[in-house]
């Protein structure tokens, strides 16, 4: 009876002694202009961030479909405090990765550094710790992309090579292989079928991530930080076919009786033609955002997944319009359920 008793105090006392899990917040900059706005400062500033992940530019392919170039790459109108450290991030679209032979990519690798290089200077900051490509590479390309990865390794030697990870990548580990980097960044979001009509919500949904994580989380090899979505849009059917994002419709819009009814769920019905949308009369809409609740569902199952005891959340993406949605208290709630 006593060694049972003394057993169990063991486990009270190891249990307790459990550290929680270290939780980091950061945001993606996803403009093509960076100017300091004060309350996407704040944002950053109350939830202790100090990395900011800033999309440098696209990559794709040229008119002619043979040589990369750079696709809307962004203007620094002002520095970045000198409190935040950068992330440069690169997306690079897959199907150049069908086109560019190996014989190309250390070039193209040794261009897109350069270009990072000059970005980062123009931020004003001396350097960078670690660099992100942003990639949908699929098994027929990543021959290709896990080759210009290993270049990346070589030109920023000594800098922590990262990148994001999407839901069916660490589902199809087999087929889509392991990249060789150092750490990953899971996409907990735009998981579900976008152009499907319908009242679901193609940003993020629990049950839709279940299908695809569960052990496969826990199994993958590479250090996992989590991207989590803020944003909500307005997706366009025309006879129940997709025919875009109206980006420039917002929940108000939707709930202006003038403009549109709402036919039920998360569907809206154009009630005229609205050319400043790119609608016409009896066009639907489709409003999709990413409630609290569900950020915070999404933390709950993620969390029990992870091995890791360091991990960084990085939100999509610092905007005010987007963050004006979500209290300091409720985003950092979701560090804590991580924890």
């Amino acid at each position: 009876m006593r060694n049972r008793y003394l057993f169990l105090l063991i486990i009270i006392l190891f249990t307790g002694c459990k550290h929680p899990r270290k939780v980091s917040t950061s945001f993606y900059y996803w403009k093509t202009v960076y100017k300091q706005n004060p309350a996407e400062s704040e944002y950053p500033e109350h939830l202790h961030s100090n990395k900011m992940y800033v999309r440098i530019m696209d990559v794709d392919m040229d008119d002619s479909g043979i040589n990369p170039v750079p696709v809307s790459p962004i203007a620094f109108q002002q520095k970045l405090p000198d409190a935040i450290q950068i992330v440069p991030v690169v997306f690079i679209v897959n199907n150049a990765f069908k086109i560019i032979p190996k014989t190309g990519l250390a070039d193209m690798a040794a261009k897109i550094v350069r270009f990072v290089d000059a970005k980062v200077t123009q931020a004003g900051k001396k350097s960078y710790s670690e660099l992100q490509i942003d990639c949908d590479w699929t098994a027929d390309t990543k021959d290709n992309y896990f080759y210009l990865l290993n270049e990346f390794k070589t030109l920023t030697k000594g800098k922590t090579l990262s990148i994001t990870l999407r839901l069916h990548q660490i589902k199809n580990q087999k087929n889509c292989g392991i990249p060789p980097v150092n750490k990953a960044l899971l996409m907990c979001y735009n998981m579900g079928n976008l152009r499907k009509y319908g009242p679901q919500n193609s940003i993020i949904e629990v049950t839709e991530l279940k299908k695809y994580l569960g052990d496969n989380l826990t199994r993958y090899p590479i250090k996992m930080d989590i991207g989590l979505p803020l944003f909500s849009w307005a997706v366009a059917f025309r006879d129940k076919q997709y025919i875009g994002i109206a980006r420039q419709i917002n929940f108000n819009n939707l709930n202006n009786g003038n403009m549109f009814s709402h036919t039920g769920a998360n569907m809206y019905f154009a009630k005229t033609d609205m050319p400043q949308f790119g609608l016409k009369k009896n066009d639907e809409v489709r409003w999709e955002d990413v409630p609290l609740n569900t950020l915070h569902e999404t933390a709950a199952y993620i969390s029990p997944r992870l091995k890791e005891e360091n991990i960084e959340v990085v939100y999509f993406h610092l905007d005010e319009n987007l963050l004006k949605k979500y209290t300091y208290d409720e985003l950092e709630n979701v560090a804590k359920i991580l924890r």
